[in-house]
């Protein structure tokens, strides 16, 4: 699917800036935003983001992408200081106020997800391409002061494409007025030839085996050539959806012989409210300790729950990896409208306010999690 976005005419590289103002709250709203004059002169946030965009499209590497890519970093470089409406505030720095936005990329990641999810017909992998360069535009400039350059590197690049971000970096920088602008567009020349030395640039990093990588990622001192002998006997496939997206349709047509751990049969066998905290703690250590019955025989089985933050799968992942299993998460996605309506046509549908909460929470499994990272994305 060749995604484009309202307004924005690749062609010719116009930008219908009014338009995208009157139609998109979350833009308008950049007008109110105010940035610190030293670090950011040309002023509040939108005209730093229309500088951006002017500064993007006149890049030579830009004009070198086709017409999907060239709408895909358009989208990122519109939405990429999204969050500095929520996050900027003021603090005292060698005894004067400065204008900051700590962690704007990281909420913006989210906010552009849901943006693009709730609201445009979009592929999963071009939205969550968008939506990673929004969470890491600024990394090629603070790449070289990593405590550990290369494994960061490589983990980012698993993420998101580092020629898209050397790109959109760079026209951050020039699309903005500040003293140390030279100095910010040699450390993006670096994070270039670091790419570039580790086999990384504008594609992901390569690894032997799903296993070699998880192990690099996650253990202290490892080398990236190191293939390590794998020693599971048995498998646990986690399941990460949202409810009303089909796990157990999914279930049933591809691990029907496969055991199953499943957090709402619990509740449901007990008569427990999904919305009631205290028993659901009980539910939790009962599903624990129903894991650890098929861990300790070694049998691979299927762990049916939302597991929606990196945080909540890395607690069941933990516990299998404690007894050595090899770990599979299976990520499961529908479109927006799809998931509104099986919600409401399942058996036991949840409050369409909860589900959206639950829609904001979402972070999307990366391959440090776990052995085998899988999506099923079902549009």
């Amino acid at each position: 699917m060749n995604w484009r976005f309202p307004y924005f005419n690749a062609e010719n590289n116009y930008v219908d800036w009014q338009e995208i103002e009157n139609v998109y709250s979350w833009f308008s709203d950049m007008k109110n935003i105010p940035q610190d004059p030293i670090w950011h002169g040309e002023g509040n946030v939108m005209i730093h983001t229309k500088m951006v965009i002017n500064a993007l499209l006149s890049l030579q590497e830009f004009k070198q992408l086709n017409i999907t890519e060239k709408h895909i970093l358009f989208t990122a470089a519109l939405m990429h200081d999204i969050e500095k409406r929520s996050t900027t505030t003021t603090e005292i720095l060698d005894g004067k106020e400065r204008i900051i936005s700590p962690n704007h990329a990281k909420k913006g990641e989210f906010t552009t997800r849901i943006i693009l999810y709730k609201n445009f017909d979009i592929p999963f992998s071009t939205r969550e391409e968008i939506a990673k360069l929004v969470r890491y535009h600024g990394f090629p400039i603070w790449a070289i002061e990593k405590e550990n350059v290369q494994k960061s590197l490589i983990k980012i690049s698993l993420e998101v494409n580092t020629k898209y971000l050397e790109i959109i970096a760079k026209a951050d920088v020039l699309g903005r007025i500040c003293p140390d602008k030279e100095d910010l567009l040699l450390k993006i020349d670096l994070f270039k030839e670091l790419c570039l030395e580790n086999d990384c640039y504008g594609k992901s990093k390569k690894f032997k085996t799903d296993y070699s990588r998880y192990f690099y990622l996650n253990k202290e001192n490892s080398f990236l050539d190191f293939v390590p002998f794998e020693t599971s006997e048995f498998e646990v496939i986690i399941l990460s959806a949202l409810p009303g997206s089909g796990k157990d349709f999914f279930i049933t047509n591809n691990f029907k012989e496969i055991p199953m751990l499943s957090l709402d049969e619990i509740r449901r066998k007990h008569k427990v409210s999904p919305t009631d905290k205290k028993k659901n703690g009980w539910v939790i250590q009962e599903g624990k300790e129903q894991a650890k019955q098929f861990l300790r025989k070694k049998k691979t089985f299927v762990f049916n729950a939302t597991n929606l933050t990196k945080e909540m799968r890395g607690k069941w992942i933990s516990l299998c990896k404690d007894y050595n299993a090899k770990v599979r998460i299976i990520y499961i996605e529908v479109p927006y409208k799809k998931l509104l309506n099986q919600n409401k046509n399942r058996e036991f549908p949840i409050p369409e306010n909860v589900l959206e909460k639950l829609i904001s929470k979402v972070e999307i499994p990366s391959f440090e999690e776990a052995d085998t990272i899988e999506f099923q994305i079902n549009y």
